[in-house]
């Protein structure tokens, strides 16, 4: 419970631990006005039908209108404060897990490439989606535990009216019930828990690896592979929520009989003491009070499930660093050296080699996206001391395979600048020859892109990723194939057009191309295999900035 209080501690701030506290206030009224409606209710009945049988003059004398107005305003106001408390339970979570996730992807994008850890995105996915909804459930049941408890307290003074010995019992019986509930849950959740965490993470992993390769596993007839192996994923996931569904049914049983249980026994308590009318009132609050108590029942399920998505969120909080606000950088542009070849800032080198040379390890490399394993330097440090805020600042690639976001292409353009103009955006795109294609687009810059891309093409793909990468305006621009998949008189113009960029702002160049008219851009060429390959001993890079 200590790791539930600090994750929540530091997940709530003011304004909604204020809607948690009146949703709790909520709650309480709503178990009150419960637990009152049915006792009254019980003491209602019971005394109008003694009433009725005693004849017609204990009847007429029978005061009914006050009993009757005061059930109907307990009820109104149950149902009113239970909405109220769902309302601000709900929203109060719902901003709560807004900061969280934010916060938690924050920490995932503030780490080094080069030394984050091996999460992959369906794992990490399952992360911020699975495992924050427990712990948003927890935060939706939070203000009924206060409730339970206060109704519990009110359910065992109004048994008193049936007597002391009516009141002990269900007093016992309601601080039995809590510490059985927690451990019937631990015995019947935990490890069904963990399981489904687990699968859960395992089949959104490989989701998202055969989503990317859709086209490939079509192509190949791979479909029923691919189908059986997320059954067999799936089904594993089945059988531990099964699992966990069983030990739900088991105690909402246990929780049944265990109230018929206490009602039967405060009625054996109280039957000798208290008037027909006021044992009725006892068992019906007897019954209001362990129904008040689901609300730990429940809690008691999940617990199980929260405490194992709260293990795998804290694995990711305990990471180091915080997300970088995007400034807009004035790094002065660094020189680089490959071995003992020296590029100074503003130069243009193209990177050629063989085939599985490792060109894009290098470029990777150079933009702090993996571990240096090459001999490089960078303004004088090796690639490997280097910090990854000084890859960054230093440059901007457009990779062979160009990663697109699933949002609109003026969001993919922001990717590189925030806050950048639509003009801005209009001019990358044009020397990336795609202005005429995204203008004739049905909304132009807004023009929603599907998964992987969706309307565009590999080569509008690259030239997109392309325009990127020249928005960032950093010292050094990484090409990685910046032609391919595209038609000659296309290539020859985006030829032209980049190095008129490059010619006017000076950007220093490190380019990849297995065609041959990219290379008219480069002012030098050097061989990859010309590089000396690091020890691994010696490409550890940097745990921190």
């Amino acid at each position: 419970m200590s790791t539930i209080g600090n994750m929540l501690s530091w997940t709530l701030d003011r304004p909604t631990k204020r809607l948690i506290g009146w949703a709790a206030l909520s709650a309480a009224v709503a178990a009150l006005s419960s637990i009152l409606l049915l006792a009254i209710s019980g003491w209602f009945l019971t005394g109008a039908a003694i009433a009725g049988a005693a004849g017609p003059i204990v009847a007429m004398g029978f005061n009914y209108l006050i009993p009757s107005a005061t059930i109907r305003l307990l009820a109104i106001s149950r149902t009113v404060s239970r909405y109220g408390e769902r309302l601000l339970s709900h929203r109060a979570a719902m901003l709560a897990m807004a900061g969280l996730r934010g916060r938690l992807f924050g920490k995932l994008a503030a780490q080094d490439s080069r030394n984050a850890p091996d999460l992959s995105g369906g794992d990490a996915s399952a992360r911020l989606i699975g495992d924050i909804d427990a712990l948003e459930d927890l935060i939706v049941r939070r203000p009924t535990l206060p409730a339970s408890l206060i109704a519990a307290v009110v359910g065992v003074v109004l048994a008193a009216f049936a007597g002391w010995r009516a009141a002990l019992v269900l007093a016992i019986a309601l601080a039995i019930l809590p510490f059985m509930l927690r451990m019937l849950a631990g015995r019947m959740t935990r490890q069904p828990a963990r399981d489904a965490a687990e699968a859960l993470g395992d089949l959104r992993t490989r989701y998202v690896a055969y989503a990317a390769a859709r086209a490939e596993i079509a192509a190949y007839g791979l479909a029923d592979r691919v189908d059986a192996d997320l059954t067999r994923l799936a089904t594993r996931l089945d059988k531990a929520q099964a699992a966990l569904f069983r030990g739900e049914g088991a105690i909402a049983a246990l929780l049944a009989f265990y109230a018929g249980l206490a009602v039967a026994l405060v009625l054996i308590a109280g039957a000798g003491t208290g008037t027909p009318e006021h044992v009725a009132l006892a068992i019906l609050a007897t019954a209001g009070a362990v129904e008040a108590m689901a609300a730990l029942a429940r809690t008691a399920f999940r617990q199980a499930s929260v405490e194992e998505g709260l293990r795998r969120l804290t694995e990711l909080d305990s990471l180091e660093g915080e997300p970088v606000r995007h400034e807009e950088s004035d790094a002065a542009a660094l020189p680089l050296r490959f071995a003992m070849h020296e590029v100074r800032p503003g130069d243009r080198i193209a990177l050629t080699g063989r085939s599985g040379s490792g060109k894009t390890m290098l470029l990777e490399g150079l933009a702090g996206l993996r571990p240096a394993t090459f001999d490089i330097a960078v303004g004088g440090n090796a690639l490997a001391d280097c910090t990854a805020a000084t890859l960054r600042d230093q440059s901007s690639l457009s990779p062979q395979d160009a990663p697109m976001l699933a949002g609109s292409i003026a969001d993919n353009l922001r990717l590189a600048r925030p806050g950048v103009s639509e003009d801005a955006m209009w001019r990358v795109l044009a020397i990336a020859c795609l202005d005429t294609r995204i203008r004739n687009a049905p909304e132009g810059l807004d023009t929603r892109l599907g998964e992987a891309g969706g309307m565009l093409s590999g080569g509008e793909r690259k030239r997109l990723s392309l325009a990127r990468a020249l928005l960032t305006e950093r010292p050094w621009l990484l090409l990685d194939e910046p032609t391919e998949g595209l038609d000659a008189a296309t290539e020859a113009t985006l030829i032209e057009r980049l190095k008129q960029w490059l010619d006017t702002t000076g950007t220093g160049l490190v380019l990849v191309s297995h065609r041959q008219a990219p290379l008219a851009l480069a002012h030098q060429s050097l061989a990859v295999e010309s590089i000396p390959r690091l020890q691994a001993a010696a490409i550890t890079p940097p745990a921190t900035e």
